[in-house]
C-alpha cells in the first residue's frame, strides 16, 4: 500500500486503540467476515478450589468475549483450502 513499516505500525496501533476504547465503553466491535468482540458482565458467585475443595468467592467482573463469524468458522473448519 506504499506505507513504511513505521506508518503501518502506527495505523495498526491506532485501529487497536479505537477498538479497545469502544470495548471499554461497553460497545461491540464487529469486523466483517471475521467476528464480533464484546464485553460481558459476570456476576459474583461462589467457586471451589479444585485442589483443596475450599469454597471461595469469585467477584463480579467484566470479560472480553469473541464470537467468530460464520465465514470464519467455515474457513477454519475447511482448513483454509479454498
Amino acid at each position: 500500500m506504499g506505507l513504511s513499516r513505521n506508518e503501518s505500525s502506527d495505523l495498526v496501533e491506532s485501529v487497536l486503540q479505537h477498538m479497545s476504547d469502544a470495548l471499554v465503553a461497553g460497545q461491540q466491535v464487529k469486523i466483517s467476515s471475521f467476528g464480533t468482540f464484546s464485553v460481558r458482565e459476570k456476576s459474583a458467585r461462589i467457586g471451589r478450589n479444585p485442589k483443596t475443595g475450599e469454597e471461595v468467592p469469585i467477584h463480579p467482573r467484566r470479560v472480553l468475549t469473541f464470537r467468530p463469524s460464520h465465514l470464519m468458522k467455515d474457513r477454519v473448519a475447511s482448513g483454509n483450502k479454498s
